[in-house]
């Protein structure tokens, strides 16, 4: 169905019968509640912050290797998530930076890893510079950006010189 349709539709309810469907929404769908929650509640934004970077922390867990699954699909999703809720600039930068932030992390402490890694790991990198450049908030999250370069420095597969380059090209010092 399309917006169009669906706005039609709507249209013809009353208000009390909207507030009854986004009710029945509200309790019935997680996405929708967490949406509303925050929504109704944004000073939470920090609480939401850490719960999706805790999601990302567990597919790359630096503490116990052997817990984490690097799956990045699973990251992502947390990332997809946590920006449907709408949140600020800050707050969604700090989450896409993470994820990137805890795979150099992971490989600088435990050793190499699949050149697929570093792969995705250097998209997502560039994706959350991409972001954070494109909000103005460069000055912000540069002590984060340059520590990736940093654990990503005793990489192989080129993944050293690939971080260190997309760093330079946002942060020129």
């Amino acid at each position: 169905m399309s917006k169009s349709a669906l706005k039609k539709e709507l249209l013809k309810l009353t208000k009390e019968q909207l507030v009854e469907q986004i009710l029945d929404l509200y309790e019935k769908n997680k996405s929708i509640k967490e949406f509303y929650d925050f929504y109704l509640n944004p000073h939470n934004e920090k609480e939401l912050v850490e719960k999706y970077k805790k999601i990302i922390r567990k597919e790359f867990n630096v503490e116990r290797p052997e817990r984490g699954s690097e799956k990045f699909s699973v990251a992502k999703k947390a990332i997809s998530e946590f920006k449907s809720l709408q949140p600020s600039p800050e707050a969604l930068a700090d989450v896409m930076l993470y994820l990137p932030e805890s795979a150099c992390e992971l490989t600088y402490c435990y050793g190499d890893y699949s050149e697929q890694f570093y792969d995705s790991t250097y998209n997502n990198y560039k994706a959350a510079l991409e972001f954070i450049a494109k909000h103005h908030l460069l000055d912000e999250f540069k002590l984060r950006a340059e520590q990736c370069v940093k654990w990503a420095s005793p990489c192989g597969y080129g993944f050293a010189n690939d971080i260190a380059d997309i760093y330079y090209e946002f942060y020129q010092d």
